[in-house]
């Protein structure tokens, strides 16, 4: 079971269905998943999505997550909390809400827990801790202690960094004015927020947009420009993604065959 279905969630999804398990997303009513193509919380509004071959599709009650299961497609639920398919006790949990901190997460939660990123602490609040930093030591598996620190600086990518995030200038509600995968230009208006307007960063490609209508605060990722000009990458796993779910189904299997902890 997967808390949380962002793009780092689905790399971890499309690894773990690889190996025939079966996997339940649990998402909130309105994610604020800005790589909506290559997320399976894409599911929650749109009912299903298909990510590189995977299809996630929206189950609203534990019969229908069964159904979903049964047709080999991953079962994405609208339910934060982990009770929601009691009194069947997932023997996997990953926590991949990305919060920077361990919101509710306990290593009792299931046979095996594994947590991706900082905020949590490996023999204590989980089994496993995933690194999601990039560098040498992204999807490696923490046994002990605690993954890098969170730098509040995004990853450079096509030679940029933070300029590549776009964030809401203010609190409101998102209206695009392109859609994902679009060649954009420099000062290239995007949308607005509540009236005032986003415009593109650099030349490139918008790579990912929170839904349009959603209302935000200040300062929250809204979307993402890729100065690397290929829009096929819109709809690519990324690396990072796959490189974390590998580090978690190295984590599980290691786990579940009881060679580490």
């Amino acid at each position: 079971m997967l808390r949380g279905g962002g793009d780092l969630a689905t790399g971890v999804a499309w690894h773990l269905t690889r190996q025939g398990w079966p996997v339940v997303v649990l998402e909130l009513p309105e994610p604020l998943t800005v790589r909506r193509t290559v997320s399976l919380s894409t599911a929650v509004t749109d009912g299903e999505i298909i990510v590189q071959g995977m299809r996630g599709v929206r189950a609203d009650k534990r019969p229908e997550v069964l159904a979903v299961l049964e047709q080999g497609d991953v079962a994405v639920l609208v339910a934060p909390e982990l009770t929601a398919l009691d009194p069947v006790r997932p023997a996997v949990v990953v926590d991949a809400r990305m919060a920077k901190r361990n919101l509710d997460t306990s290593i009792d939660d299931a046979e095996v827990v594994v947590a991706l990123g900082p905020g949590f602490t490996a023999g204590v609040d989980c089994h496993a801790v995933v690194e999601t930093m990039r560098g040498p030591n992204l999807g490696r598996v923490v046994w002990t202690g605690q993954a890098q620190p969170d730098t509040g600086t995004p990853a450079e990518l096509g030679g940029r960094s933070a300029d590549r995030v776009v964030r809401a200038p203010t609190a409101g509600a998102v209206e695009w004015r392109i859609a994902i995968g679009d060649v954009v230009s420099e000062g290239q208006l995007l949308g607005v927020v509540d009236d005032v307007t986003v415009r593109a960063p650099f030349d490139g490609v918008v790579r990912g947009a929170i839904r349009t209508g959603m209302r935000v605060r200040a300062g929250l990722k809204i979307g993402d420009v890729d100065p690397r000009g290929d829009p096929s990458e819109c709809w690519k796993i990324s690396d990072k993604a796959l490189a974390v779910g590998n580090g978690v189904l190295e984590a599980v299997l290691a786990r579940s065959t009881r060679r580490i902890g």
